[in-house]
């Protein structure tokens, strides 16, 4: 079992709030995870956790088997929010050069990239005038630039429209099953995580309710959506 992040009894308290009590999660290499819960179940918390954002209070992480430093570590798990920061007076290519001076990342890279996410690298369309789904492909290919072993999607469907959904999924189905990059996602359309993720976290109030697998699921012969909600029903 090939691990990149392994999170073990995490806690986070913010004075006298519990935000995450006891959490353990394992993230292994060429997966996507669905994390599955309500606004304030401690999703995000979770997310900046894994990214080194946010110190957990107590609890352990490991990283990539305990090989690489955490600081080393980080470099290869990048964090994309909801709304990635774009300049939106800039175009996609000059976005991702700011982006690679930033991690000193060759320029030569970002035609690729953009090709990838079927973005044009010669197209000069303002980001101001991307649709969401442009932004968000855009946001994934900066994702890209330090060749991450992980990456954290918080929402990404998120106001997309039916087409722009299928995009995301093909594109995030392809970087894991070609590049193998693991993939740790959010949304509360859980009938697009459903045909997305290959196990899910379900969570509630900071705490793990159960984690299924997608054969689980579909051995069950059941949808994702009454499977969480039974699960809340039982709390």
């Amino acid at each position: 079992m090939d691990n990149i992040v392994e999170l073990i009894n995490i806690n986070k308290h913010y004075k006298k709030q519990i935000v995450l009590d006891s959490i353990n999660m394992n993230f292994e290499k060429g997966k996507i995870y669905g994390i599955i819960g309500p606004n304030g179940a401690g999703k995000t918390t979770i997310f900046k956790i894994i990214s080194g954002l946010v110190k957990p209070t107590s609890g352990k992480i490991i990283y990539s088997n305990g090989t690489l430093g955490a600081d080393i570590a980080r470099k290869k798990i990048s964090f994309m929010i909801e709304n990635p920061y774009l300049e939106s007076g800039m175009n996609a290519y000059q976005n991702m050069k700011m982006l690679a001076i930033l991690y000193e990342v060759p320029e030569e890279k970002i035609d690729g990239l953009l090709r990838i996410v079927s973005l044009d690298p010669n197209d000069r369309k303002k980001v101001r005038n991307f649709s969401l789904g442009m932004k968000q492909r855009l946001g994934i290919a900066m994702a890209l630039l330090k060749n991450p072993e992980m990456i954290v999607l918080d929402e990404p469907m998120n106001g997309l429209d039916p087409k722009g959904m299928i995009d995301i999924r093909n594109l995030l189905l392809n970087l894991c099953r070609k590049e193998k990059i693991t993939i740790v996602v959010s949304s509360h359309i859980l009938s697009e995580l459903s045909l997305l993720a290959d196990v899910f976290y379900l969570i509630n109030n900071g705490t793990i309710l159960d984690i299924i697998s997608k054969e689980e699921i579909q051995k069950n012969n059941a949808k994702l959506e009454d499977f969480y909600l039974e699960k809340i029903e039982q709390k």
